[in-house]
C-alpha cells in the first residue's frame, strides 16, 4: 500500500503479452544451434549427476529458489524437476558437467509444462541451446556439443519464460566420453528437520511447523513416539487428541534412500474444554476491506467513525517496525490526523467492533521494512502484534510486507500469534500480483501453510502492469479479465474461495496505475461468483463463497465521496 499518492511502489514490469515480433526473432537467433551431432559410441556414459533428481537438487543450482524436486510428474523414478519463473527470473537450473577436451556430447532432456530451454555454456567451441514452447505430455529436447581444447568442463542448464507457467525437467542426460566425474550418486538419507514448532491449538488438534530439509520428499510426524501423520510440505496438524492434554511431538524427514533421525521432540498441550479468548465480530461470507491511514498524505483525514459501514474490516496502516528484528508497535499519528487523540481512537476501535465490525492492526505498506526471518524475530513478531491486540482492541493483523517476506519463518510467527489470541484471530494478506504467480512464491506458500487459521487474501490488483492468469494467457492490468484471470491462479492454487478478495484503489490518486470503476470491480465479482458479466476470459467453474473485495484505502474513498464503497459494498453483500 502506497503512503504517497500516485505514486508506484516499484519499476513497472515491461508486458510479456506476445512473444512474437522482435522478442521472438531475438529469441529464435540467440537459440540457433550449430554444434556437431554424433551418435553417441559404446563407451559413452551420461555424466550429468542426479539425472533425475531423485536426491533433490543435490548437483543442481536454481536461481532464486525457483527449482524444487517434485513426485509428480515424473517421466521414469519417483522426481522430477519443477522451476518456476517468477517476475525478472526465468527459473534458470545449472550443473557444471565435468567434460573430456576436443570431445562431442549429446545433451537431451525431458520437458513438460510451460516454456523450457536446455542448453551447455563454456563448451570451448560453439555453445549451444534448444527449446519448445511448452507441453501438456513429456516432449525430448536434443542437441548436441563439441568441447574445445582445453575444455574439462562445462555448464549444463534448463530454464524456462518469463511470465509463463512452469516448467518440469526429467532424466537429464550429457552422453558422451567419461569426463572423469564417477558413477551417478544414489540417493541420500536426508537430515533430521530443525526447527519443529507448535502452533494453534484447540481441544483436540495440535498445528506444526519445520524447516525444510534439502533432498527430503516428505515428512513423518511422531506423536509419544508413534507416527501420527505424514506430510509433503513443511507444516501437519494432528488431530485426535484429547482435550487439555500434554504431548510430545518429533518429525522425520524421508526420500528414496530412507528416513532420517527424529528431529529433537517439542511438547504441546491441547486447548481445555470450554476456555479460551472469545471471538470477535464474525466475518460476514461475503466482506469489503478497507485500508484505514494514519497519515495524511493528501486524502482525506478521518476518525475511524467515518468510516462507511459498508466496510467489514477496516486494516489500521501501519504498525511501525522496532530496533528488534520481528518486533512492531503503533504509534498514532495524532498532529497528522488534526488533534485525533488517542484515547478517541481506542474508543473508536470499540464502537466499530459494537457495529459488528473488525479492526485490524496492517503490517508493512510500501515503506514497511519488518523482517522476519528467524526463530526469533518470529516469536518478536507475534509477542509485538498479541500485545498491540491487548493493548488497543485490534481483532487481528494484516500481512502487507512489500520488501520481502520469508514463508518459513512467517508461517511460525503467525501461528504462535493464533495460539496466543486464539479462534477469533483475523488474518489478511495484501501480497503484491507478483507474488501470487505461484504456488513456490513465498506469499503464496504462507497463504498455503495457515490456510486453517487464514481469513482472506486481498491481492493487489494495481501497480502491476501486465500479468500471466490461469489459462496461461498474460493480461493487462485495469480490465476484468486481469481480476479474473488473476484471482483464479489463487482460487485453484489451494486456497478457499472464501479466502480470496480483489485488492484495488478506490480512485485514480490512490496507486500509480490500476485504477478500475467500481463497476468493473463487481462485474469481476459476478464472473467469478456467478458466471455472467465476464470479459475474454471465462473461469471453467464459479466460485459462490468467494470473500469480496478490497480497496486502499477508505481515505481516497472519502475523497472520491465514497463512490466505490457505495456501488461495491451493497454489490458484496448481494453476492450468492
Amino acid at each position: 500500500m502506497e503512503r504517497s499518492a500516485g505514486r508506484s511502489r516499484r519499476r513497472r514490469r515491461r508486458s510479456r503479452s506476445v512473444l512474437g515480433g522482435t522478442l521472438a526473432v531475438a529469441t529464435a537467433a540467440a537459440l540457433t544451434v550449430t554444434g556437431l551431432v554424433s551418435t553417441a559410441q559404446a563407451a559413452d556414459v551420461n555424466n550429468a549427476k542426479n539425472a533425475g533428481f531423485e536426491s533433490g537438487l543435490a548437483n543442481w543450482t536454481c536461481s532464486g529458489g525457483s527449482g524444487a524436486a517434485v513426485s509428480s510428474p515424473v517421466r521414469s523414478g519417483t522426481s522430477a524437476l519443477k522451476a518456476t519463473p517468477a517476475g525478472q527470473d526465468n527459473a534458470r537450473c545449472s550443473q557444471s558437467v565435468k567434460v573430456k577436451p576436443n570431445s562431442t556430447y549429446t545433451l537431451s532432456s525431458w520437458v513438460q509444462g510451460g516454456y523450457a530451454y536446455l542448453g551447455a555454456s563454456g563448451t570451448g567451441t560453439t555453445d549451444v541451446s534448444t527449446w519448445t514452447p511448452g507441453s501438456s505430455s513429456w516432449t525430448k529436447l536434443s542437441t548436441s556439443f563439441t568441447t574445445g581444447a582445453n575444455t574439462t568442463s562445462v555448464t549444463v542448464y534448463t530454464h524456462g519464460w518469463y511470465g509463463q507457467a512452469a516448467y518440469f525437467a526429467d532424466d537429464i542426460e550429457v552422453t558422451g566420453p567419461d569426463g572423469g566425474g564417477g558413477e551417478e550418486p544414489g540417493p541420500v538419507i536426508p537430515a533430521a528437520p530443525a526447527g519443529l514448532t507448535a502452533g494453534a491449538t484447540t481441544t483436540s488438534s495440535v498445528a506444526l511447523s519445520w524447516n525444510a530439509v534439502s533432498g527430503a520428499t516428505g515428512y513423518k510426524v511422531y506423536r509419544n513416539g508413534a507416527q501420527a501423520t505424514t506430510s509433503t510440505g513443511t507444516s501437519a496438524t494432528v488431530t485426535g487428541l484429547t482435550a487439555d492434554t500434554a504431548y510430545e511431538f518429533s518429525v522425520s524427514a524421508t526420500n528414496a534412500a530412507g528416513e532420517s533421525v527424529k528431529s529433537a521432540a517439542i511438547s504441546a498441550r491441547t486447548a481445555k474444554e470450554g476456555t479460551g479468548p472469545g471471538p470477535g465480530p464474525a466475518v460476514p461470507k461475503h466482506a469489503v476491506t478497507g485500508y484505514w491511514q494514519n497519515f495524511n498524505n493528501g486524502a482525506a483525514v478521518q476518525k475511524l467513525t467515518d468510516v462507511p459501514a459498508d466496510y467489514d474490516i477496516i486494516a489500521v496502516s501501519f504498525a511501525d517496525a522496532t530496533p528488534t528484528p520481528g518486533q512492531v508497535t503503533f504509534n498514532l499519528d495524532t498532529a497528522g490526523l488534526n488533534g485525533y487523540t488517542d484515547a478517541q481512537f481506542r474508543a473508536d476501535i470499540k464502537t466499530k467492533q459494537a457495529q459488528g465490525k473488525n479492526v485490524i492492526i496492517s503490517i508493512g505498506g510500501e515503506l514497511g521494512t519488518v523482517r522476519v526471518d528467524n526463530d526469533a524475530s518470529a516469536t518478536a513478531f507475534a509477542n509485538s502484534v498479541y500485545a498491540l491486540m491487548q493493548d488497543y482492541g485490534f481483532n487481528g493483523v494484516d500481512i502487507d510486507l512489500e520488501n520481502g517476506l520469508n514463508a518459513t519463518y512467517m508461517t511460525k510467527a503467525l501461528r504462535q500469534l493464533s495460539a496466543k489470541a486464539g479462534s477469533g484471530l483475523v488474518i489478511t494478506m495484501a501480497p503484491q500480483t507478483i507474488d501470487m504467480q505461484s504456488t513456490s512464491g513465498e506469499y503464496f506458500k504462507t497463504a498455503l501453510n495457515i490456510k486453517d487459521i487464514l481469513t482472506v487474501v486481498n491481492m493487489q490488483y494495481y501497480n502491476s502492469g501486465s500479468m500471466l492468469g490461469c489459462d496461461g494467457k498474460v493480461y493487462s492490468q485495469g480490465s476484468v479479465d486481469f481480476l479474473t484471470a488473476l484471482a483464479c491462479i489463487q482460487l485453484e492454487g489451494g486456497l478457499d474461495p472464501s479466502q480470496v478478495g480483489i485488492g484495488v484503489p478506490a480512485s485514480t490518486r490512490g496507486a500509480g496505475s490500476g485504477y478500475v470503476a467500481p463497476s468493473i470491480v463487481n462485474a469481476a465479482l459476478d464472473c467469478l461468483t456467478k458466471g455472467t458479466s465476464c470479459g475474454s476470459f471465462k473461469p471453467s467453474k464459479t466460485y459462490p463463497s468467494l470473500r469480496g473485495a478490497m480497496t486502499w484505502s477508505t481515505n481516497w474513498d472519502a475523497t472520491a465521496g465514497f463512490a466505490w464503497s457505495k456501488a461495491v459494498g451493497p454489490h458484496v453483500r448481494s453476492l450468492p
